[in-house]
């Protein structure tokens, strides 16, 4: 890699860095402005979780991206950027360019991308869809489970009913 190109990436990771930082912390605990809950609609409440976890992830990830450049620039500075930390060939500076952050080739880089990974709760749940036909207990068989909840009412409104 040439002085040129180490410095292009150089400047590149230091003016990611800079953004990054430049990001206003978010350190307090996310806080509703409103005085209560109780008469708050769910949908205010969940669009203002879903805010504090958007929020929360981005802070995760500018922690990950800060480290990674922080060791991106230790590299630099140790002379051992623009090398594979495993198998210690050089990196092509295509990679570099559009990945400044990597201390691997792509031999050795993660391949997490595309991977179809399931949460592990699902080794242990099960579906709320199963097949009702699996049931231990024989004595439902579940042909008239519509009618039995039925009688404890349903969101037919008399306009819903047609009357002959």
């Amino acid at each position: 890699m040439t002085d040129q190109q180490l410095h292009t990436l150089k400047k590149l990771l230091t003016d990611e860095q800079k953004r990054i930082k430049a990001r206003p912390d978010n350190d307090e605990i996310f806080e509703s402005t409103e005085l209560s809950n109780y008469d708050n609609h769910p949908a205010d409440q969940a669009t203002d979780m879903m805010d504090s976890a958007t929020e929360l992830a981005m802070d995760k990830f500018n922690e990950f991206q800060l480290d990674n450049i922080e060791k991106a620039l230790k590299a630099i500075d140790d002379g051992t950027y623009g090398h594979c930390i495993v198998c210690g060939i050089e990196i092509p500076f295509e990679r570099m360019e559009a990945m400044p952050t990597t201390l691997t080739c792509i031999e050795h880089s993660e391949r997490t991308a595309g991977t179809q990974e399931r949460p592990v709760e699902e080794e242990i749940l099960n579906a709320t869809t199963s097949d009702p036909s699996n049931l231990k207990d024989y004595r439902i068989d579940g042909e008239d489970s519509f009618l039995v909840v039925e009688e404890y009412g349903s969101s037919d409104t008399p306009s819903d009913v047609g009357y002959d």
